[in-house]
């Protein structure tokens, strides 16, 4: 995936169609067609909720024309509860899960781009994984699967915390416990969860994911949490391969994102936006710094942009 540079990129946005594009005028700006989102940190606030201005943001930009995709590390059942308020599936909005190992239109169910962990790279991972003080847990069907669904206590910004409920709930999992992740994954899957204190896993994270360097990618997704996703999967590299079968071009993409796991779509989106709450990574790769999760930052880009 080539990475152009923040000026290159919106150089490339004004000039799509029309040389003579001037760098004032909000309108050259609504060349966009697609817009990404990340969801925590960026599309919800910190209490879980779309805001109203952001959700009517959203909503507006798409009796527009212009497309909407949700870009998650959730699977795709803890997205729906985002995509139906945003009424994706009246739009053919675009469903981004698990950073990218799949990718499908919200509105027919067709997939449009799909990876997953072979079976063997799944065991060694949970094999490994095991000398570590974390919470591995592999989503599969309407079920979340760990080792202990009372066990998923972890420290948290001082607070005791149930990362396992946590996990369930918001993506409205069933759980199921097993003795041994190891030895009951027997197909292909998405990608390998793991949880602990944020202090643990910074200062555990390169051994745990050296030995799959050259097989997996593995990164931070939050800052309690660990994923190991397909070779090659992240959400820029999903958007790449999807574009194609959308009929759109990458300077017609925008992104917004505040996590290491959005970086790489704020980077290849002619437009890419961090939420004020973004890592300063994301803020540095980013076109544009709008507000943060709390105060509509989507909205105040979108208005800012010229699309709403």
């Amino acid at each position: 995936m080539h990475v152009l540079s923040n000026d290159d990129k919106l150089d490339a946005v004004l000039n799509l169609g029309n040389e003579s594009n001037d760098l004032t005028n909000r309108e050259d700006f609504t060349l966009i067609k697609m817009i990404f989102l990340d969801i925590d940190g960026t599309l919800i606030n910190d209490q879980g909720i779309i805001t109203p201005r952001t959700l009517d943001a959203l909503l507006a930009v798409q009796e527009r024309g212009v497309r909407v995709a949700i870009a998650s590390g959730r699977e795709e059942r803890g997205l729906y509860q985002w995509a139906d308020p945003l009424k994706l599936k009246e739009h053919h909005g675009i469903l981004l899960t698990c950073n990218g190992a799949r990718v499908l239109d919200a509105q027919t169910g067709e997939v449009l781009f799909a990876r997953q962990i072979p079976v063997a790279e799944a065991k060694k991972v949970l094999r490994h994984l095991k000398q570590f003080d974390v919470v591995p847990m592999i989503a599969h069907g309407v079920y979340m699967h760990t080792t202990d669904v009372y066990g998923g206590m972890i420290d948290y910004r001082g607070e005791k915390f149930d990362i396992v409920r946590f996990e369930a709930r918001s993506n409205r999992y069933l759980l199921c416990e097993h003795e041994d992740l190891e030895a009951w994954v027997t197909e292909p899957i998405e990608k390998i969860l793991t949880a602990a204190a944020p202090a643990y896993l910074v200062a555990h994270a390169e051994e745990m994911g050296a030995p799959f360097r050259d097989t997996l990618s593995a990164m931070f997704t939050a800052d309690f949490y660990y994923e190991y996703m397909p070779k090659g999967v992240e959400k820029g590299t999903a958007i790449e391969a999807v574009l194609p079968k959308l009929g759109l071009h990458r300077e017609e993409i925008m992104a917004f994102g505040d996590a290491e796991n959005d970086r790489s779509m704020i980077e290849f989106a002619g437009i890419g936006v961090a939420t004020g709450n973004a890592m300063d990574s994301v803020k540095a790769a980013a076109d544009w710094v709008s507000a943060d999760c709390n105060h509509d930052g989507v909205a105040e880009a979108l208005a800012h942009f010229g699309l709403i």
